[in-house]
């Protein structure tokens, strides 16, 4: 792989050009990585009652759908999202990831995964008394994300 970077005092914001012969992936961990440093400290409009709450993508440990209706938990509060689950994937940076068909996690709040060889595996949260179900089907994804991270 090949950087370069040009200066041009004219610019008022960063802009990034790939050039690829074909997608990789390593092309789309680079896109990833981008994605999440443009992102990362986004925000996102949260919703609690007739209140709207604008708050940093860092601060949710996690996405679930209950119904029709998604919400997005803090560590310490619960707020409802207008966004479905499959357009959150597609807005979220890296850090986030789906563990099953009805949640979405902040893999940089994981504090332990409790394995279970028969069912879904317990994913529990820094300094908070939530927890997380991972589905069978998207553990090994979890962990290989987990040690990317690393």
């Amino acid at each position: 792989m090949k950087i370069s970077i040009a200066l041009e005092e004219q610019l008022e914001e960063i802009e990034v050009h790939i050039r690829a012969a074909r997608i990789s992936e390593e092309l789309r961990q680079i896109e990833r990585a981008l994605a999440e440093i443009a992102h990362g400290t986004s925000k996102l409009v949260f919703y609690k009652k007739e209140t709207e709450y604008y708050l940093s993508l860092t601060d949710i440990l996690f996405f679930e759908t209950d119904a029709k209706t998604v919400y997005a938990h803090t560590a310490k509060d619960i707020y409802e999202t207008k966004y479905r689950l499959y357009e959150l994937e597609t807005l979220l940076p890296a850090y986030f990831m789906r563990v099953s068909k009805s949640t979405i996690l902040n893999c940089r709040e994981i504090y332990s995964i409790t394995k279970s060889i028969s069912a879904s595996s317990l994913v529990e949260f820094k300094n908070c008394h939530k927890q997380v179900y991972v589905s069978r089907n998207y553990y090994k994804t979890l962990k290989m994300r987990l040690e990317e991270m690393r």
